[in-house]
């Protein structure tokens, strides 16, 4: 029986963007209207308060999100 020749697979490893496949815009998520995780939550109310700004603990996850970048942004923490 001849052997099969090797396929080789796209590896995600090798990918010179590693991220690139992880990076989706909040307003695509599947569960961004789901409220925000713990883990959001509490980086959210420690952005605020170094921002000055008020924290919204109602927020969805894409909501929280998109405003963990703005306020990331505002603090310098973004970068």
């Amino acid at each position: 029986m001849a052997k099969q020749p090797e396929q080789h697979a796209h590896n995600p490893k090798t990918d010179p963007e590693p991220g690139s496949n992880t990076i989706k815009d909040p307003s695509d998520w599947t569960t961004g209207d789901q409220p925000m995780t713990g883990a959001q939550a509490s980086y959210l109310k420690t952005l605020s308060e170094e921002a000055g700004e008020e924290f919204d603990e109602g927020l969805s996850k894409a909501d929280a999100s998109k405003r963990i970048d703005e306020l990331q942004d505002k603090t310098g923490r973004g970068t």
